[in-house]
């Protein structure tokens, strides 16, 4: 029944009271939410530890950054397929089962002893992520109505996310120095166990499937397809090189498929994704703002790490210690990134939060030299990361806005998609600015070039986060965006 509360344990049902709903709806998000963040801090988490995993497994220097990238393209390409799979088959049962392929290819890669075994493990664990992350946004988005009441939730759903991505650098770093490098990836076991339990007794089960809907497999191969290919030749490009042959076929047949995905969805009677989704302003915003947040903020992350591992000289655990405090800030600012919405609405909020990361990401690069200190960091450090966590709040709000229930699975993976290749395009384009200046250089010569590039990359970032703002006011100002949202 609609208004009834299942206890876990005792038949029947029970009516409950405003406090039992509350409490129920606080701890749902709370599990929501630590799921997020567990999928979130893989990213970047085994960016610390590659130095000694590159060592132990043997990678090469071509290969070794392939421990992140194959990550990101599991998960990007997977993305739609995870989103479908939650409207159409269930979102709880879709969480559970991205939670167990994750708890085991976390394994899997903890015990890896070759290259290739952990790269597998890595990109199970993208998969699994690609399932978890839709399936958690689009239970927020049911559970909590449009308005005040999601934008909160969304705060601290998007804090996780945000905060998650700068945990990982700062959990990498502790646990490598305290257990080795393979505990980047044990450390999922029981983090994903406790989430899988909680799941079981906390979410209601999946009501029956609706027969009357197609799960569009013809749609989900060819987008998990293209996006994948396309990915991976934007990963592997500077590595194998532009015009390599293995390029040039991965691009060419991704394009291929994307036609055939076009055609597919213009003729299916259930598209993977329906027309008014692809007309919905806010939705589009929310995509483009999604792709060049993980383009610009997000690259910020590998640099950073980087910059104090090689050029200041941090061990592992120093390195994790660094990002304590933008860790601190980007979940304060993306706690208060729903309520500053509900407030002053996305425009103002997009204007004043990427302002302010613009401003921060100009520091950071005039902070970054041979000889800086983490002390000069710190200014840009604080405004960089209030951007960082407010946008990552305001755009998953703004994917949500005008979406019906049934649809929210797909949507948040529209989303999601467009935040993960973005995170693939900024690597691709700011690792050649970065390193442009440093072939053929050894010893202090190289620490020096690789400041001067990391700067530059920084202030590529800090371009890009202005013309995300100019995005976000053309998006406005061709009224392309609800009313309300004004």
């Amino acid at each position: 029944m609609k208004n009834e509360l299942r206890i876990p344990g005792v038949s029947g049902s029970l009516h409950p009271g405003p406090r039992a709903v509350r409490s129920r709806s606080a701890a749902t998000l709370a599990l929501l939410s630590f799921a997020m963040m567990i999928v979130s801090l893989d990213q970047y988490i085994v960016v610390v530890a590659l130095p000694d995993m590159g060592h132990d497994l043997g990678y090469s220097a071509q290969t070794l950054q392939s421990v992140v990238s194959v990550y990101a393209v599991a998960s990007s390409g997977f993305l739609l397929f995870g989103g479908r799979a939650a409207d159409l088959l269930g979102r709880r049962r879709m969480l559970l089962v991205g939670l167990t392929l994750y708890a085991l290819a976390s394994l899997a890669g903890g015990l890896a002893t070759t290259p290739l075994i952990q790269l597998i493990a890595r990109a199970v664990q993208g998969f699994g992520g690609a399932l978890v992350f839709p399936s958690t946004l689009a239970l927020i988005n049911t559970t909590f109505a449009e308005g005040r009441d999601r934008n909160r939730a969304l705060a601290v759903w998007g804090g996780s996310g945000a905060a998650g991505l700068v945990v990982g650098v700062l959990l990498g770093g502790v646990l490598t120095r305290a257990f080795g490098w393979e505990a980047v990836f044990f450390v999922n076991v029981p983090l994903v166990g406790a989430v899988f339990v909680w799941t079981l007794f906390l979410i209601d089960a999946d009501p029956p499937r609706d027969r009357t809907r197609m799960f569009d497999l013809p749609g989900a191969l060819t987008a998990t397809g293209a996006i994948t290919l396309l990915v991976f030749a934007l990963v592997q490009g500077a590595d194998l090189g532009w015009g390599s042959p293995v390029i040039f076929a991965a691009a060419a047949v991704g394009l291929l498929l994307a036609v055939a995905f076009v055609l597919i969805e213009g003729r299916s009677g259930d598209p993977l994704l329906p027309p008014r989704l692809l007309v919905n302003g806010s939705l589009r915003m929310a995509v483009a703002i999604a792709f060049m947040f993980m383009t610009t903020f997000g690259s910020l992350l590998y640099f950073l790490s980087i910059y104090f591992q090689d050029v200041l000289g941090y061990d592992a655990l120093e390195t994790g210690i660094a990002f304590l405090l933008p860790t601190v800030v980007v979940v304060a600012g993306s706690t208060v990134g729903g309520r500053v919405v509900t407030l002053i609405g996305l425009r103002r909020t997009l204007t004043l939060a990427l302002s302010i990361g613009a401003a921060g990401a100009v520091a950071l690069g005039l902070a970054t030299s041979p000889d800086g200190s983490y002390v000069t960091l710190i200014p840009g450090l604080i405004a960089v990361s209030i951007g960082d966590g407010v946008i990552f709040t305001a755009m998953f709000i703004a994917a949500a806005t005008g979406v019906r229930d049934r649809e929210q699975g797909v949507a948040s993976a529209i989303a999601s998609t467009g935040s993960g290749v973005g995170a693939v395009v900024g690597l691709a384009i700011l690792v050649l600015v970065a390193n442009a200046g440093t072939e053929g250089l050894l010893g202090d010569g190289l620490r020096v070039a690789m400041a001067e590039g990391i700067s530059h990359a920084i202030f590529v970032v800090a371009g890009g986060i202005v013309a995300t703002l100019l995005i976000a006011h053309i998006a406005y100002g061709k009224g392309h965006l609800p009313r309300h949202e004004v």
